[in-house]
């Protein structure tokens, strides 16, 4: 999956955790924060961990969402996990 399709889908999980950040989500670039740009909660960010394995069929493996900071490290870990994905 191409980085830029990763990052729209992203994009629509976080319009979906919480539409009131609706005008940061879509403003957001990969070197956005999660927290601090994006607005996510904890509870947040665990739903859009749900949504991102639903979505992209991937698990978070031996991570947490605290390792993420900005948007495009989720987008690198799902570029590299979509992947690994294509080569099983």
């Amino acid at each position: 999956m191409k980085r830029e399709e990763i990052r729209e889908k992203l994009k629509q999980i976080l319009f979906e955790t919480d539409d009131r950040n609706a005008d940061q989500v879509r403003d957001c670039s990969e070197d956005s924060d999660l927290r601090t740009d994006l607005g996510l909660s904890s509870v947040g960010m665990l739903y859009m961990v749900f949504s991102i394995e639903e979505t992209f069929g991937v698990r978070f493996e031996n991570v947490s969402m605290n390792d993420f900071k900005t948007l495009g490290d989720v987008v690198d870990y799902l570029e590299n996990k979509t992947e690994e994905g294509k080569s099983k």
